[in-house]
């Protein structure tokens, strides 16, 4: 039967300053702003997404950014590193690169067969670089990383957790998942198996739970086909004792959301319509777009929004 959930969708993480966070993750890590818009429940506030060139599902990290937010704290209930993934043998390449731009980097680490850098953005929000050679998706670049560097989209994610037991099952009985391995203590869990379906579960043995804000994931997208699939996923979520919301749409694909037992908030969203509906494909990200219902709005939410703007060619 063809499975409901392929992989990941998103990863949104709560941010600072909006300004900084564009900078850092248009100018240095070199992904696409594809949208700007604003966060749907908290009106106020921007909602930015990078990815590859369409912001195709898999590829696109998306943040809120508070300005003047504390920073947060890692621990469980969390996702602690998002991974992306890059071609083999670039990972010389951005050390250099960020550390060039004053950021620390991990040694060269080696998990599960493919070698990886560990290092923290401005907020200090977790981040990994998996280079391999499995994955056949087209990078990005807007011209200052070279593209035979440049970053594919998402490998994976590392959720840290009390226990694991619970969300196992979660993900192997009711999300499309299935067990790859384990490796020091990290369990590991895919749809394919492949880059951008990634799950690695690590327990936290000091239990501490993370406390949310700058720099800490908000929640993570799994990718469904379509508002049929979504339909059925919620269902068999429901059926099985979750608290899942309503669907919500949020314009560029519809979503349902609930806490897994760990506590991390679990989000699954539609494959389509995608990012091109309210703009060109060529000029994604330039606008700041808005629902329908708050367009109304638009002009004292523009006035309450900080002024922001690429400055790619500041990071050659």
């Amino acid at each position: 039967m063809k499975p409901l959930i392929t992989g990941i969708h998103h990863i949104t993480a709560i941010a600072g300053n909006p300004q900084a966070n564009i900078d850092f993750y248009t100018g240095i890590l070199g992904l696409r702003l594809v949208k700007k818009t604003i966060n749907f429940d908290a009106p106020g506030v921007y909602h930015f997404y990078f990815g590859d060139e369409l912001g195709r599902p898999g590829t696109v990290f998306t943040t809120f950014p508070f300005t003047g937010a504390r920073k947060g704290t890692k621990g469980a209930g969390e996702v602690t590193y998002t991974a992306f993934s890059v071609p083999a043998g670039s990972l010389d390449y951005w050390g250099e690169r960020l550390k060039k731009y004053g950021i620390t980097v991990s040694d060269i680490l080696t998990r599960f067969g493919d070698k990886l850098i560990r290092f923290e953005d401005h907020d200090s929000m977790g981040i990994e670089l998996v280079a391999n050679d499995q994955d056949d998706r087209t990078g990005w670049s807007y011209g200052q990383v070279p593209i035979e560097h440049s970053i594919k989209g998402f490998y994976g994610a590392t959720l840290s957790l009390r226990a694991k037991d619970l969300t196992e099952k979660l993900l192997t009985e009711h999300m499309d998942y299935h067990f790859i391995g384990e490796e020091n203590e990290r369990f590991r869990y895919g749809t394919a198996g492949k880059p951008g379906d990634i799950v690695d579960i690590v327990i936290d043995k000091s239990g501490n739970r993370g406390m949310q804000s700058a720099g800490t994931v908000h929640h993570i997208a799994f990718r469904t086909e379509n508002k049929a699939s979504q339909l059925q996923v919620q269902e068999i979520l429901m059926r099985n004792g979750y608290q899942v919301t309503e669907v919500k749409d949020r314009s560029y694909f519809t979503s349902i959301y609930f806490r897994e037992p760990g506590g991390v908030l679990f989000e699954v969203a539609t494959d389509e319509p995608g990012f091109a509906i309210d703009e060109d494909e060529a000029h994604l990200g330039e606008l700041i777009k808005l629902p329908e219902w708050a367009e109304p709005n638009r002009a004292k939410l523009e006035e309450s929004l900080a002024s922001v703007k690429l400055n790619v060619e500041e990071y050659d």
